[in-house]
């Protein structure tokens, strides 16, 4: 199989996925309805006028969840593992292994890899990341071990949470450097209109006169 090179592929200091990521997941309302576990707990509801039971209690609650969550491939970018190779499948299988629960990165290890995949040259290892980084599954970082990975490819975790904490991150981050900016640049008082070059060419004039009058004076007298 022919070598592929990994430094050819760009590198990025925070994951270029996640802005795509964070706006194609989508966050849906579903109702869970919470009923008592044995039938002591259940709360009767009584007609005061019949007496008799029109029903019982439940609790119904609404959680948001991400509707790809139950799928273990997301289907809308599937397309991503059509041009895999064969190092490639395996490489991402050990990556798979090195995913932590709501982390979009992960650290690589050669030697874990090559153990993994059962390769003995570098040279299969480096061409399945190059083949992966090429499909958008992951990506390279300014660290030679560690790596982004594509949330709307594989995942290890909840997403909508995952999505939530990076835009309030984000936020939180948008206005500490506010906050920073008004220090370093407080707001001050209006600066007072310099003279411009001819008028302050005319007020000395004005005072070389004067002071030449005021002498002519003194000699007269």
């Amino acid at each position: 199989m022919k070598y592929k090179s990994l430094t050819k592929q760009a590198e990025f200091e925070e994951n270029p996925f996640v802005e795509r990521a964070i706006e194609d997941i989508k966050i849906v309302q579903k109702t869970q309805l919470i009923r008592p576990q044995s039938n002591k707990e259940i709360q009767l509801i009584v007609n005061s006028g019949t007496g008799e039971v029109s029903g019982h209690s439940a609790f119904m609650r609404y959680v948001e969840v991400d509707e790809a969550q139950f799928a273990k491939v997301y289907l809308s970018q599937f397309a991503a593992f059509w041009e895999l190779t064969k190092p490639a499948i395996r490489v991402f299988g050990y990556i798979l292994t090195r995913l932590k629960i709501k982390e979009d990165y992960f650290y690589f290890d050669m030697d874990e890899c090559m153990t993994y995949t059962e390769y003995t040259h570098r040279n299969n290892v480096i061409t399945g990341l190059t083949c992966l980084v090429e499909c958008g599954i992951i990506a390279r970082s300014t660290k030679s071990y560690k790596y982004f990975i594509n949330p709307l490819v594989v995942f290890n975790g909840n997403r909508v949470t995952f999505a939530k904490t990076y835009i309030k991150k984000k936020k939180e981050a948008n206005e500490a450097q506010l906050d920073l900016f008004e220090e370093v640049m407080p707001p001050t008082a209006k600066p007072k209109k310099l003279a411009s070059t001819d008028k302050t060419q005319q007020i000395l004039e004005n005072k070389r006169k004067r002071l030449a009058a005021t002498k002519g004076g003194t000699k007269t007298q």
